[in-house]
């Protein structure tokens, strides 16, 4: 089995804020427009659909803004993994993340 790739980044995890903003804008944008498309005739597939873009575009917008400026101040999306200021993963353990293959550890000895 191939090991798991690790990217090492600084500041945002923008992967992680596309993915969160996925779910958050479905969880939260499909109901708010639901809810919204009540209150308006919609005689055709094509209003409908419309009506969905106008109202889902802006949830989408605010939802994205929210996240990254969540993520630029909590260091959200990182994995978990904590680096210490000299660069190396924090563990203690003396193996440290192998550069470019994606092994760790004893594996990247092997």
């Amino acid at each position: 089995m191939q090991p798991v790739e690790r990217a090492e980044f600084e500041g945002i995890d923008y992967g992680w804020v596309m993915q969160t903003t996925f779910v958050l804008t479905i969880v939260v944008g499909a109901p708010v427009v639901a809810v919204l498309s009540a209150f308006v005739t919609l005689d055709s597939w094509g209003a409908r659909a419309a009506f969905a873009v106008r109202v889902g575009a802006p949830i989408w917008f605010v939802t994205a803004v929210a996240v990254a400026l969540y993520a630029r101040r909590t260091d959200a999306g990182d994995g978990g993994v904590e680096t210490s200021e000299d660069g190396t993963d924090g563990d203690d353990d003396g193996n440290e993340t192998a550069e470019g293959d994606g092994a760790t550890g004893d594996r990247a000895r092997q």
